[in-house]
C-alpha cells in the first residue's frame, strides 16, 4: 500500500475496497529476520547494456559485434585480464579496490520475455516467465516475516511512483521529505466516532501520519551528491536514515537505459550518474556509521543484445550483469562472464537465475528462509564477508 495520499483519496480507496489487507499495524518480527540491515534496490529502468558496462575487452568477438559502439580497450577500467568497467564508472573503482563491489554476471531466467512491461513484472515479483504473481517479492517476504514494531514502514520508494518489488507491502512513496510531511497533515485523523468502520479508517490514517513524521528525516540537506534523479533520490534516502527513521528496504531508480539509438553518449552519462551517486551514498553512510548494515543491489528488466543495431544502439536482450555493494560485501566477479561464442538466438545465455540474487538478500543478508518468499529454492551467491 502506497501511503503518501490525502484524506479524500484515502477514504475513497477504502470505500472502493482497495485496501483489503486490514489494519496496517506494526507487529513483532518473527525469529530469523534481521531487518536492522537495510536493503537498497536500484532499478536501471529500460534495460541496461551489460556488455558496455562490464566490458569483455579481451574477447575479439566483442569488437566484432560492436564495431561502432564498443568501448576501446584503451579506455576501459581494467578489473582483470578479461573484464573491465566502462570509463564512466570511474567513481566505482574506489569500491572495487576496497573489495566492497561485487559484480554478478550472467543473470537471467528461462524462456526470456522481451517486453518491458512483462519482463520487469517477472523481476519485480520474482516469478517464472510462465507465472503471474500479484505481489512483489519483498512484499511476500514481509508477509512471511513481518518487520519489527517501531519501523516507520516496511519500505520506501524514493523518486518514482512504481513500487516494483514492494508492490503489495506497506511502503511509502517519498519524493521529498517536506512534501511528504505536507501531504501527511491531510491524513491527520478526525475525532473518533462510534462507528467501528470509521474508527478502522481513522486508525490507518493515524498510522500514515506517524509514518510520515518518522520518515521525514533530517532537516539539513546532505552534501556531496551529484545532480540528477538518482543522486537526489539517494540523498533523500540518506536524509531519511540520518533522521533515525527505520525501514527494511528502499527502492530508487534511474531511467533512460532503453538505448535503441545513439547509445554511446547517453549510456556514458547514465553510468556516470550511477557511479557518482553510489559513491556519494557510500561516503555518506560511512559517515553515519551505517554502511556495514546496508546492501545496495541493482536490477533491470533485461540486458541488451550483443550485436549493435543499425542506429548506433542496442535492442532488447537477455542475460545481464548487476552490481552489489555494501560494507559487508566481499568484492569480486561472480557468476560467469559473457560467452560471445555461444549465443542463443543472437542473445547471451544466462548462467545464474536472477532469483539467486534475491535469495542472497533474503537469506544471508536478512537471515530468513528465502523459499517462503520466492516459492522455491535458489542458491544464494556467496557475496558476504565477516565484519
Amino acid at each position: 500500500m502506497n501511503i503518501s495520499i490525502g484524506r479524500r483519496q484515502f477514504l475513497g480507496a477504502v470505500g472502493a475496497g482497495l485496501l483489503s489487507g486490514g489494519l496496517p499495524e506494526f507487529v513483532f518480527a518473527a525469529p530469523g529476520a534481521d531487518y536492522g540491515r537495510l536493503l537498497v534496490l536500484v532499478e536501471l529502468k529500460g534495460g541496461n547494456d551489460g556488455l558496455n558496462t562490464v566490458v569483455p575487452y579481451a574477447d575479439a568477438a566483442y569488437a566484432r559485434l560492436r564495431p561502432r559502439i564498443g568501448i576501446s580497450r584503451d579506455e576501459v577500467l581494467k578489473l582483470d585480464e578479461k573484464a573491465a568497467l566502462h570509463p564512466s564508472l570511474e567513481s566505482l573503482m574506489a569500491l572495487w579496490q576496497a573489495k566492497e563491489l561485487a559484480i554478478v554476471q550472467g543473470l537471467g531466467y528461462e524462456d526470456p520475455n522481451f517486453s518491458h512491461f512483462r519482463s520487469i513484472e517477472i523481476w519485480d515479483t520474482g516469478s517464472a516467465s510462465n507465472q503471474t504473481l500479484g505481489e512483489g517479492w519483498l512484499a511476500r517476504a514481509f508477509s512471511a516475516v513481518p518487520v519489527p514494531v517501531g519501523f516507520a514502514a516496511e519500505g520506501a520508494v524514493i523518486g518514482g511512483l512504481e513500487n516494483g518489488p514492494l508492490a503489495g507491502s506497506r511502503c511509502v512513496a517519498l519524493a521529498n521529505p517536506d512534501q511528504f510531511l505536507r501531504r501527511a497533515r491531510l491524513a491527520t485523523p478526525m475525532r473518533a466516532s462510534g462507528s467501528a468502520a470509521l474508527q478502522h479508517v481513522l486508525k490507518v490514517e493515524s498510522d500514515i501520519a506517524q509514518a510520515a513524521v518518522r520518515l521525514a528525516g533530517s532537516a539539513a540537506p546532505l552534501q556531496g551528491f551529484p545532480p540528477g534523479d538518482l543522486g537526489n533520490s539517494l540523498r533523500i534516502a540518506a536524509q531519511v536514515l540520518a533522521g533515525g527513521a527505520r525501514v527494511a528496504a528502499i527502492k530508487v531508480s534511474l531511467n533512460g537505459f532503453d538505448n535503441h539509438q545513439n547509445q554511446p553518449g547517453v549510456h556514458a552519462n547514465l553510468l556516470r550518474q550511477f557511479a557518482e551517486s553510489i559513491a556519494a551514498f557510500r561516503s555518506c553512510l560511512q559517515g553515519l556509521g551505517q554502511w556495514n548494515n546496508t546492501l545496495v543491489m541493482t536490477y533491470a528488466e533485461f540486458g541488451r543484445r550483443p550485436a549493435e543495431n543499425g542506429s548506433m544502439g542496442t535492442d532488447h536482450g537477455t542475460s545481464n550483469v548487476h552490481f552489489v555493494t555494501g560494507g559487508r560485501v566481499k568484492g569480486g566477479l561472480y557468476g560467469e562472464g559473457p560467452r560471445l561464442d555461444q549465443l542463443e538466438n543472437e542473445n547471451l545465455r544466462h548462467v545464474l537465475d536472477f532469483r539467486s540474487l534475491y535469495a542472497t538478500a533474503l537469506g544471508p543478508w536478512w537471515g530468513m528462509d528465502s523459499g517462503r518468499a520466492l516459492g522455491g529454492r535458489f542458491e544464494p551467491v556467496p557475496l558476504f564477508r565477516a565484519v
